[in-house]
């Protein structure tokens, strides 16, 4: 199972990622960008404002891409619960954001065209929401991701990639406590888990608390 964590910078995402860690020690952990020279040439190029959007989003496929072949693939082949930390949602939401004043046109279903012909797509993702406001204020706007404007654009091809798969997504409510979303976190991940291996109570339960 490919289990994926999204929302955008400052909801909590990465501590509750973390948190999973001890609950699910047998697991498969990983992130989006990657520790690989790719996701080097990622990191320095969200300190760069002067950067291509076009040419991030290579830089960031080019990541995924070797993501895949070197780490999730290989733990899905030998059936291991995968949980990652970011994934292709984020580069759906978060470049489409950055392509929107480009030449390109319809820039999420662009983004997700090209990663449609060859990327493994998650089994169930859950998505931390909190607002762009508390968002930026929580992560500090140290990069040209993490303003205020620019992440309400990209809550919004979030909440269009929620609602063309409603099946695959869970809400969790980030505003809360971080001590409440990381409970919140784990029972949801236990329930999917479950549930994709064949538990159909953990099907209808997983969605419950805070919307699907």
């Amino acid at each position: 199972m490919l289990l994926t964590l999204e929302g955008l910078d400052g909801s909590g995402k990465t501590t509750a990622w973390e948190a999973l860690h001890d609950a699910r020690p047998d697991a498969t952990f990983t992130h989006e960008p990657t520790d690989t020279w790719y996701g080097d040439a990622v990191r320095r190029s969200l300190g760069d404002d002067d950067a291509d959007p076009l040419a991030d989003l290579f830089l960031f496929t080019a990541d995924h891409a070797d993501h895949l072949s070197r780490v999730v693939r290989p733990a899905l082949a030998d059936g291991d619960v995968v949980i990652s930390d970011r994934y292709t949602d984020s580069r759906y939401a978060y470049q489409a954001a950055s392509l929107a004043d480009s030449e390109i046109r319809r820039p999420l279903e662009y983004v997700r065209g090209i990663h449609g012909a060859f990327t493994r797509e998650p089994d169930a993702t859950i998505y931390l929401d909190v607002d762009p406001e508390t968002a930026a204020a929580r992560a500090g706007a140290t990069d040209k991701f993490e303003r205020v404007s620019f992440l309400a654009e990209v809550q919004s091809n979030y909440d269009r990639l929620i609602d063309a798969e409603p099946e695959r997504f869970v809400r969790v409510d980030a505003s809360r406590s971080p001590e409440a979303v990381i409970d919140r976190v784990e029972d949801v991940a236990d329930r999917l888990i479950e549930a994709f291996h064949g538990d159909d109570a953990a099907v209808a339960g997983a969605g419950d608390g805070d919307g699907a």
